[in-house]
């Protein structure tokens, strides 16, 4: 009787068991299942997003690491080493263990893995798809336009990678600067990228045919392809849908001027009561103003947080100086002296100093309105390319191409737009200056250096002093290093970035740049 009883027990479990597995049996949760995902709009969308969301991500270590490595800012804060990665990248003393350089390298892989993503699995059935496939190709180039410009000759990625192919090699150049050319051209001439209904349209928020077309012109201007390139900008010219923002030079980069007129593409930010932290980004903060250090008087001109870090060089206002006067239009609305700030009621606190050449940022100005939860939530947008970008590439192309005509014609209506008399030659110098000024603090003068082959000339000293504004308005300089072979750009190394010591430790088959 006990052998039946244990035998009918054992049966009941493994009944029991059996029926637990099948109530157990669900599908899981959390995760996408790639033969029944991307197979709508709303699937594809989705995945648009998150390359778009991706791509803004990127602001934080784009804006601080690429305008560290040039000549236009110090890197600032309350004291020497404030924020020892920015004084490092400033400096070049950094090693291949550079916080910033480490998350704009993944940063812009993340971005080729969600536009492979797209490209992989979303099929073109419906515009939507389409349209998010043309999208996939032109973030992925933009971010490999990059990669290839400061790193040189990194792995080419063009989809999902397997576990077995984690470990890829450096890339030959000239297939990369391929992928770049035939995903641009595709997405161009696809017809499903968005444009803009009217030079006036300010809801277009989505990458657009003409952005497209800027970033194919600069990828054959990197290459020494003049004439092409000069074809892409004169198209995004012709289209009629972009001009210089018509309002003043301060706003253009202002908090409530989001979309204008100018444009290229921007990332968004909404300023939604109910979800703030869907903002949370302390770039803004890290730009403004050392307002610890500051008596603000009038609190509505700078939102009252900020600590400081990429101060204006001397240098620079020099340049601006010398093109326009002290009194230049572009000048005044770029940046502001100590007295002019001191002029507006704010002065630096009696008995306080920061890393500073008198000099202090205005065009990026942190506004009070486009800050949230201690200026750790930031609603403004970040910004990629503005329409002036584009007409002085277009001058470069179209020197470079023998069309000195047509290379006058546009650097003219970006001084024009400055106040300052027109020119009635152009050299490259004069379009090296001019978009040095412009363009200052938008993320394009480090590549440009190291094409123009200025940088090492320009960059040689960084590193051995650093500038002290103290309360009278006065800068004295502090030297910080005399062994001019511990700082400065290094001819032979610095002309490309290190492949990051995680990627190197991770991956046997990627080989370091020179001289790292």
């Amino acid at each position: 009787m006990k052998k039946i009883f244990k035998y009918a027990l054992i049966g009941a479990v493994a009944v029991g068991l059996a029926s637990c597995e099948d109530k157990l049996d669900v599908k899981q949760h959390g995760v996408l299942n790639y033969d029944t995902y991307y197979q709508t709009d709303e699937d594809a969308e989705a995945a648009a997003t998150a390359m778009y969301l991706q791509m803004r991500g990127l602001a934080y270590n784009y804006t601080l690491g690429k305008n560290m490595l040039t000549d236009d800012f110090w890197a600032g804060g309350a004291q020497r080493n404030d924020n020892a990665d920015l004084e490092q990248l400033n400096e070049f003393t950094f090693g291949t263990d550079q916080n910033f350089l480490q998350g704009m390298f993944s940063g812009y892989y993340g971005l080729i893995y969600k536009a492979n993503v797209v490209l992989g699995h979303v099929s073109e059935d419906t515009e939507a798809m389409r349209r998010a496939r043309a999208e996939a190709k032109v973030f992925r180039a933009w971010a490999y336009f990059d990669l290839i410009t400061m790193w040189g000759n990194p792995p080419l990625v063009d989809h999902e990678l397997s576990s077995s192919e984690y470990s890829q090699p450096n890339g030959k150049t000239e297939e990369l600067w391929a992928l770049v050319e035939t995903d641009l051209s595709e997405a161009i001439n696809s017809g499903c990228l968005t444009e803009k209904t009217s030079v006036n349209d300010s809801e277009t928020w989505r990458v657009t045919k003409q952005f497209a077309q800027a970033v194919l012109g600069k990828a054959y201007l990197w290459q020494g392809k003049a004439k092409e390139a000069a074809e892409q900008f004169d198209n995004v010219v012709k289209s009629g849908l972009y001009r210089l923002f018509d309002g003043e030079y301060e706003n253009i980069w202002g908090y409530n001027y989001k979309r204008h007129c100018e444009s290229m593409f921007e990332s968004n930010r909404v300023n939604d009561p109910n979800n703030e932290w869907d903002n949370y980004d302390f770039m803004y903060v890290m730009l403004n103003w050392r307002t610890d250090r500051l008596n603000l008087g009038n609190p509505n001109i700078v939102y009252s947080n900020g600590w400081g870090f990429l101060v204006p060089q001397k240098n620079l206002y020099d340049d601006f100086v010398a093109t326009e006067g002290a009194d230049g239009y572009r000048l005044t609305q770029t940046m502001k002296t100590y007295p002019q700030i001191a002029d507006m009621g704010i002065t630096i606190q009696t008995g306080q100093t920061m890393i500073n050449e008198g000099l202090f940022m205005w065009k990026w100005r942190y506004e009070p309105e486009a800050a949230g939860f201690m200026g750790m939530v930031c609603h403004q947008n970040a910004r990629w390319m503005r329409y002036a970008e584009v007409l002085l590439l277009g001058a470069e192309a179209h020197l470079a191409a023998g069309n000195s005509g047509q290379a006058l014609k546009y650097i003219n209506e970006v001084r024009d737009r400055a106040k300052l008399a027109p020119l009635g030659t152009v050299s490259l110098k004069d379009i090296q200056t001019e978009k040095r000024l412009e363009l200052v603090g938008e993320g394009t003068r480090y590549q440009d250096m190291i094409r123009w082959g200025i940088a090492a000339d320009r960059l040689k000293s960084q590193g051995e002093k650093c500038p002290v504004l103290d309360s009278n308005g006065n800068v004295k300089y502090n030297t910080y290093n005399k062994d001019a072979s511990k700082f400065g750009f290094k001819t032979g190394k610095h002309e490309l970035l290190p492949y990051p010591g995680t990627e190197i430790r991770l991956n046997p088959n990627i080989t370091q740049n020179p001289g790292w």
